[in-house]
C-alpha cells in the first residue's frame, strides 16, 4: 500500500500512525510492532525523566530499525508550576480518602506528590537521543526545538484540535499536522481556545485542516477500522492516527481491566473529564467519574490533580478495578477487538480498508 506524502516524509510504508499514550499505557513492544508492520509506532513520554527518555529511545532503536515517534506535552501557561501547600491540598486529599481506603492505600501526604519533569530538559534529552520522529501535543513546539530537529534530520509532528491550531503549527514549522477530533480518547490538546470551544468532530475537522495547510495531515479520533480509515483519506487526510484500537492490543501497557472495558457495552458512553489529571480527557464513564462529577470544576489543574490521582490510577489498574481507574477511550471504542496482536490488528485494518474502498 502506498503511504503517500506522509510515507515519503517519514519513511513509512502504511499511512497509519499509532497514537502515543502516556501514564504507562505506551509500551516499547507496541511501538516496535507497529513500526515493523510498516506504520509509525509511537511512545508517550511526557512523564519520563530525561535519563529515562534517553534509555527509551535506545531501547526502541534496539527493537526496530524502522521509523518511530516519541511524544511530549508542551507546557501550557495555565498549568501550575509551584505546588500548593498542605492547607490548600487538604480538601482535595480528603475528597479522595474513600478511594484510597477502598484500594487499601495509605492516606496521601503533600510530600508524596512529585512535580512533572522539566520540559526543556526532556526535549533536550529527546533530541540528543535522536529518534526518527518527535511529536507534540498541547501546543506548538518551541522554535529552538524545531530548528534543532531540522538540523538533526528529525521529523516533527504537531497536534491540532481546530483549524486555527493547525495553521499555527504549520507556521511554527512542523512537518505534518495531526488533526485530532473531539471523538478521540485521552487528553484533549486544545491550546488556542478553551477545550469547550475546540470540540470539532474528526470528520468535520479533517477536510477543513486539509484545505488550510500545505503540510501532510493525519486524521485522529473515532477511527478504529478500515471504514473510518477510508473515510478519513477520502476527506483529504494523508494518513490516520489510531489510538484506542491499538490500546486494546496485547502489546499495549493498558491493564487487562481497561482492555476489557474498551470492547464492552460500557464503552458506548464516554465523557470528557478533568477528574483524573486536571486536564480534560475522554474516557469511559465509570463509578469514579459519576461519583465525583460534582467536583469537575473544583479539582486543581494539571499537574497537581494528576499527582493526587497517581496512586489511585495505578492501584486500580493493578487490582482490576475498572470502576475506579482512568479508562481512556475514544468514541469508536466499541469497534475495537480485544486480545489481538498489533500486527494482526494492522492486517485486519488494511483488509477492512480495501473492502471499504471497493464498496465505495
Amino acid at each position: 500500500m502506498n503511504a503517500g506524502r506522509l510515507g515519503g516524509l517519514l519513511g513509512i510504508s502504511l499511512p497509519v500512525v499509532q497514537g502515543p499514550f502516556g501514564g504507562g499505557l505506551s509500551s516499547v513492544a507496541l511501538a516496535a510492532a507497529v513500526s515493523e508492520g510498516g506504520g509509525l509506532g509511537s511512545y508517550g513520554a511526557h512523564l519520563l525523566a530525561p535519563d529515562e527518555i534517553t534509555d527509551l529511545v535506545a531501547e526502541l532503536k534496539a527493537r526496530t530499525a524502522r521509523p518511530f515517534a516519541v511524544n511530549l506535552w508542551v507546557p501550557q501557561e495555565d498549568e501550575t508550576r509551584s505546588w500548593p501547600d498542605l492547607a490548600e491540598l487538604a480538601p482535595h486529599i480528603r475528597r479522595l480518602r474513600p478511594y484510597h481506603d477502598a484500594l487499601g492505600l495509605p492516606p496521601l501526604a503533600a510530600g508524596d506528590l512529585a512535580p512533572v519533569p522539566d520540559f526543556d530538559a526532556q526535549v533536550d534529552a529527546l533530541l540528543a537521543a535522536g529518534p526518527p520522529v518527535v511529536s507534540f501535543v498541547m501546543g506548538p513546539p518551541p522554535a529552538r526545538v524545531v530548528a534543532e530537529a531540522r538540523r538533526l534530520g528529525i521529523r516533527v509532528l504537531g497536534t491540532a484540535t481546530t483549524v486555527d491550531e493547525a495553521v499555527a503549527l504549520e507556521r511554527a514549522g512542523v512537518d505534518a499536522v495531526v488533526a485530532s477530533g473531539a471523538d478521540a480518547g485521552g487528553h484533549r490538546g486544545a491550546f488556542l481556545r478553551p477545550v469547550r470551544e475546540s470540540l470539532v468532530g474528526t470528520f468535520s475537522l479533517v477536510p477543513q485542516v486539509a484545505d488550510a495547510v500545505g503540510v501532510p495531515v493525519v486524521a485522529a479520533g473515532g477511527i478504529a477500522d478500515g471504514r473510518g480509515m477510508a473515510a478519513a483519506l477520502a476527506l483529504g487526510a494523508d494518513a490516520v492516527q489510531i489510538g484506542t484500537a491499538f490500546l486494546a492490543t496485547r502489546e499495549s501497557g493498558a491493564s487487562p481491566a481497561h482492555k476489557r472495558a474498551l470492547g464492552s457495552p460500557e464503552a458506548r458512553t464516554t465523557v470528557l473529564t478533568r477528574l483524573f489529571s486536571g486536564r480534560t480527557a475522554r474516557g469511559i464513564a465509570n463509578r469514579f467519574v459519576r461519583d465525583m462529577a460534582a467536583y469537575e470544576d473544583a479539582v486543581p489543574p494539571y499537574p497537581v490533580q494528576s499527582a493526587l490521582m497517581q496512586s489511585i490510577r495505578r492501584e486500580a489498574g493493578e487490582r482490576g478495578r475498572a470502576d475506579l481507574g482512568s479508562l481512556w477511550a475514544g468514541q469508536a471504542a466499541p469497534l475495537t477487538t480485544a486480545d489481538l496482536a498489533a500486527r494482526d490488528y494492522l492486517t485486519r485494518l488494511l483488509e477492512d480498508f480495501h473492502r471499504a474502498r471497493r464498496r465505495a
